[in-house]
């Protein structure tokens, strides 16, 4: 089991509201990918994570550039293209490329023998932008999808950093493009801060910011593709409040940023308690109507949840249930 939670692992209902009231702040714009408002919230997120006291690990301080294009999009939609690399953006008109980047921070692990090895622990923090207008309020805050997320990300950041120092390196990701077709990620898996061969699991933390009856109610979890490896027994063996994923007809383990680790081969989840509420995706995903002393609770859970992976075994898929990606995928992220 991971090292017992201290005063470290402590997360307040103000801690949460803190950061994602400043992400789903108006000033962000709604975080829309290669967007200013998106640049904002990387350095608001940046910033903390160095205050925190997590090694930078971007390209650019904490920030990893990713080359990326505006393009039209099958519906006729403003839509976004990852560049082969930056040297092909310097032959796209100015005016379509776009500026924006993951933020990435590292924390070395302690064992002389498991810290070559890594988990990475990301969350989206892009959304939608803005939009038309629909009472008067034009902008896609995202506070729920997924700033709540992002703050999360931040504050296992904080914990790890200011108390025992995890056995395995932890690599902490805010990734952006994830509504346009998992960009970063994408740019991520080409240009890891940790070989990819090297990273033994991916937690992805997306949508937390209000409780789930069906996960058993407030500071409770679920986690996507529960069934499909070690990982989640083994966390709700130890005490998380974590169950699988009571919705599998959405197939939420194939819509968030863990399903393009996961078609690399490394066991990769997403732990969440959305419950289908009628403001996602729309201007009403607003910071003052999300819960955030549950979401204390379910940080706290997470806390937990990577010090024991990051202590223990690496978690392994369960004969058969390693997804295999559909071709467009493989070609996408370089698969053989």
């Amino acid at each position: 089991m991971g090292a017992p939670s201290g005063t470290s692992d402590r997360v307040s209902a103000a801690d949460v509201q803190e950061l994602v009231s400043a992400l789903a702040a108006d000033s962000m714009e709604g975080r829309a990918t290669g967007r200013p408002g998106s640049m904002r919230a990387a350095r608001l997120i940046a910033e903390r994570f160095a205050r925190y006291g997590v090694k930078a690990a971007g390209d650019s301080g904490y920030v990893q550039r990713v080359p990326m294009v505006a393009t039209v999009g099958r519906n006729g939609r403003p839509a976004v293209a990852l560049a082969p690399s930056f040297a092909a953006l310097d032959t796209v008109a100015a005016g379509r490329r776009l500026v924006g980047g993951n933020v990435l921070a590292i924390l070395e692990g302690s064992d002389p023998v498991l810290r070559d090895s890594a988990i990475l622990v990301g969350a989206h923090y892009d959304h939608l932008g803005i939009g038309a207008p629909v009472d008067g309020d034009s902008i896609f805050n995202g506070a729920d999808d997924d700033a709540s997320g992002t703050a999360a990300v931040m504050l296992v950041a904080r914990a790890l950093a200011s108390g025992p120092r995890p056995k395995r390196t932890i690599v902490f990701g805010a990734f952006t493009g994830e509504e346009v077709g998992l960009v970063g990620t994408r740019w991520y898996i080409r240009n890891p801060a940790v070989p990819l061969a090297r990273t033994v699991a991916d937690f992805e933390i997306e949508m937390i910011g209000r409780p789930d009856s069906l996960a058993g109610g407030a500071g409770k979890a679920w986690l996507t593709g529960y069934d499909r490896s070690t990982m989640g027994e083994r966390l709700a063996a130890a005490g998380i409040p974590l169950v699988a994923d009571p919705r599998p007809a959405q197939n939420f383990f194939q819509r968030s940023d863990n399903i393009a680790f996961a078609y690399l081969g490394i066991p990769a989840h997403t732990i969440s308690t959305f419950n289908l509420h009628g403001d996602y995706h729309t201007v009403n995903d607003e910071a003052d109507r999300l819960d955030y002393a549950h979401m204390a609770r379910v940080v706290e859970s997470t806390i937990r949840a990577v010090r024991l992976l990051a202590d223990g075994a690496a978690p392994q898929w369960k004969p058969g249930q390693k997804p295999e990606a559909p071709a467009g995928m493989r070609e996408r992220l370089g698969i053989p």
